[in-house]
């Protein structure tokens, strides 16, 4: 059997400007990174405005697991299989992160018969969009420790700087270091920390400004410090942001590739739901919805994590609205939250899947809320068998969904026809869609909402300094939406609570203002926003072949 880079490397690729052409995007709209990625032109995007929209399909999946969901193959698959039942069809995914590439995680960009290729360029510098997004940030947190140095004109409280640095890789003795030292010609010492460049509100801003304009003003907007009397300093206050820009201005543009079946994807945009708010740009979404019949785009990790901050931050704030969800489950995983060890997996375990289905009925139940057309994808392996399939089928149909079974890993866009055809007849009917909390609903009563309604916790509990920080930011800044920041494995804040548990008290650890991205970070028990590596990390694997192609990648 193949492996993914092997079917990747032997696709026959299309020229990028053939690409564009099926999008009526001519070769002069256009920016070519080699002969098979592109940015599609400032002008080409503004030139849409008005452009009848297509309809917006939601992919997401269950709480992930080792035995894996297929998000994003399920994403592709179904964007291929639209276009070979006659729609006119353009997938949207993110970039992928450096970081779980060389940590644990692997590629980003589908799997088996269902990729988005050049595989090998979108997992590692692709277009550059997040080497831009690292400098821009880091350019800012250089630009406030220069402040300080040349007298501090602006008065800030070097105590209550809150702009870290970030780089895209895993690197845990990052987190938390000391600034400034070695004499006074290095700057003033103080505490200070690493992100990975996914969390950082750059990359957040990128992923929801509109145009050129709008990027500067949000990352004016950017709150970076106090003052000693407490009043805040913004990127704008620094005169940063005219810069950063400028360091942002092809980073804002769209990436458009291809699927193996030579149909057109935007990739743009960062991952990681659980830390970030984990969707597609806004103008990579906007731009497809105007040139096609139908754009499937996905959100990260499961739906308690990237479809809620999809719904409720990113649907919020470009004023989208999906026509369908398509919520991607895998026999498997079922079975792992049943129980089931990774190692036995293989074997038939019909009671193990109906146990761990409580996770799909939970996610089922949370889709609900949002009044959005709802379909289960069984994305099939191999080892599943006639009974275990029919055991989530029949769950399915005891809560009202259809449940579609797919094979677009193996076979492509054939594969998940099925799926495509249900889709469109949902995306037909009424969508009531709507978010879960209003903007009135004050910071703590959005964090206790999603905790209640999506997670199933009992209790919120947050530190004194907590409360008091929401407090403080009510007045100005209460109208923002939340992002959740919590283990992807788990509805609750524990990675090993598998299934659906309920009854628990979430704890909030910290939250973070980003004011120009429009949100506020609530951080929830363990997670980190700069990871670490695992003790076998993926880059011990990697290299290059004899003929210089990367090995150990995928």
């Amino acid at each position: 059997m193949l492996t993914d880079i092997e079917i990747a490397r032997a696709a026959a690729r299309k020229n990028i400007a053939e690409i564009a052409a099926r999008l009526d995007i001519g070769a002069g709209d256009i920016l070519p990174y080699g002969h098979d990625k592109a940015k599609i032109s400032r002008d080409f995007i503004a030139g849409l405005d008005g452009a009848p929209p297509g309809r917006l399909i939601l992919v997401t999946a269950i709480n992930p697991t080792p035995a894996g969901e297929g998000k994003t193959t399920t994403t592709v698959g179904l964007g291929d299989a639209l276009n070979r039942i006659g729609k006119r069809a353009t997938v949207c995914i993110r970039e992928a992160s450096l970081g779980p590439n060389f940590g644990m995680k692997g590629g980003a960009a589908g799997g088996g018969r269902a990729q988005v290729v050049p595989m090998e360029d979108m997992n590692l510098h692709f277009t550059g969009d997040f080497h831009a997004i690292t400098s821009a940030h880091n350019l800012l947190a250089a630009m406030i420790d220069n402040h300080i140095h040349w007298g501090n004109a602006l008065d800030i409280d070097l105590r209550r700087v809150t702009w870290r640095r970030v780089m895209d890789m895993n690197d845990r003795v990052l987190r938390d270091i000391v600034l400034g030292l070695g004499g006074p010609a290095n700057g003033t010492p103080r505490e200070g920390g690493f992100d990975i460049t996914v969390a950082s509100e750059v990359m957040a801003i990128l992923c929801l400004a509109s145009d050129l304009a709008d990027l500067q003003d949000r990352l004016g907007r950017i709150i970076v410090a106090r003052t000693r009397d407490g009043r805040p300093v913004t990127a704008r206050a620094l005169q940063a942001d005219g810069a950063m820009t400028v360091l942002l201005r092809d980073a804002l543009l769209p990436n458009l590739v291809q699927t193996l079946e030579n149909n057109p994807a935007l990739v743009h945009g960062g991952p990681f739901a659980n830390i970030a708010h984990g969707c597609n740009s806004v103008i990579a979404t906007r731009t497809a919805l105007a040139l096609s019949d139908y754009v499937v785009t996905e959100a990260g990790f499961g739906a308690d994590l990237g479809a809620e901050k999809f719904l409720n931050i990113k649907c919020r704030k470009a004023g989208l609205a999906p026509s369908a969800v398509v919520l991607v489950a895998t026999v498997r995983a079922l079975k792992m939250n049943g129980g089931v060890a990774k190692s036995d997996l293989g074997t038939e375990n019909v009671a193990a899947v109906r146990a761990g289905a409580v996770n799909l009925t939970r996610h089922i139940e949370n889709l609900r809320l949002f009044g959005v057309p709802l379909v289960v994808a069984i994305n099939h392996f191999a080892t599943d068998t006639d009974a275990e399939i029919a055991a989530v089928s029949d769950i399915c149909d005891g809560l009202g969904v259809r449940a579609i079974l797919c094979r677009h890993w193996a076979e492509g866009g054939a594969g998940a026809e099925a799926l495509a055809r249900e889709v469109v007849r949902l995306a037909a009917e009424p969508s009531d869609f709507t978010t879960l909390y209003p903007d009135e609903m004050p910071l703590w009563d959005k964090i206790g909402t999603i905790a209640r309604r999506i997670y199933r916790a009992d209790h919120v509990e947050a530190p004194p300094a907590v409360r008091k920080q929401l407090d403080d930011w009510q007045a100005d800044h209460g109208h923002l939406p939340v992002c959740m920041a919590k283990t992807q494995y788990s509805f609750s804040a524990d990675p090993a609570a598998l299934g659906a548990p309920s009854g628990f008290t979430l704890p909030i650890r910290e939250v973070r203002l980003a004011a120009g991205a429009g949100f506020v970070v609530a951080i929830c028990g363990d997670v980190m926003t700069m990871p670490g590596l695992p003790r076998e990390p993926a880059a011990n694997r990697i290299g290059l072949d004899a003929d210089g192609n990367v090995e150990g990648l995928f």
